[in-house]
């Protein structure tokens, strides 16, 4: 289970905390801002009010505990840039930074981010999926239940075709595509036989996605 630290409580930030505690991630949210908290306190494992412009109140959050660190500020680039810095000097393992500008996403990596997000392009639950899953290359949702995956060939399955793997039946999973050093080649047969250097294009149900997936990282 990752832990997830998200700064900035609105539309997206909000997303963002509710699709990571769907996927039963723990998650702490901050804000300055009392009833963005409040709103949201219910829904995170935990929430606080705090600036965290300010180092004494950043700090305090412990942010070298977090698997994750999301600075989902969006009205004010400056606070965004300097906590992005702080948080990465406080020895922070990953901080993704929201951005709606391509200068503001340089700056943002000059400064730190190891990932830009922009909301205007990119789903909260996209991105969620991808940060919460380790081996998670890309993500589309189709509906509720089910979406495309982008995944490493899993462990096992090099050397073997898709028949030999018989990846429907007892993967429940549908392979739409392989990918191999960036060429896609879409329907491949029941013959195709995986080199283990590829990468998988499914069609799948989360519950099905969830548990193939916890098979690659052990």
């Amino acid at each position: 289970m990752q832990s997830i630290l998200i700064i900035g409580l609105g539309r997206f930030g909000r997303h963002l905390c509710r699709t990571f505690m769907r996927l039963r991630s723990e998650v702490l949210v901050v804000d300055s801002d009392e009833a963005a908290v409040a709103a949201l306190a219910d829904e995170a494992t935990d929430a606080q009010i705090a600036d965290c412009t300010e180092e004494a109140a950043l700090r305090a959050l412990g942010v070298h505990n977090f698997d994750l660190c999301c600075v989902c500020i969006g009205s004010d680039f400056a606070s965004s840039l300097l906590i992005t810095s702080m948080l990465k000097e406080m020895g922070a393992k990953r901080v993704i930074a929201k951005a709606s500008q391509d200068i503001h996403a340089k700056l943002l990596l000059r400064n730190g981010a190891d990932e830009v997000v922009y909301p205007e392009r990119d789903s909260a639950e996209r991105w969620a999926m991808r940060l919460s899953a380790e081996n998670v290359l890309d993500y589309i949702e189709l509906t509720d239940g089910y979406a495309l995956y982008e995944i490493p060939t899993p462990h096992g399955w090099a050397g073997k075709t898709i028949r030999e793997l018989d990846v429907r039946n007892r993967h429940r999973m549908n392979i739409l595509a392989v990918k191999t050093d960036g060429v896609l080649h879409p329907m491949p047969g029941a013959d195709y036989r995986f080199t283990g250097e590829e990468h998988v294009l499914s069609l799948a149900s989360r519950e099905d996605a969830s548990r193939l997936l916890r098979e690659i990282g052990h």
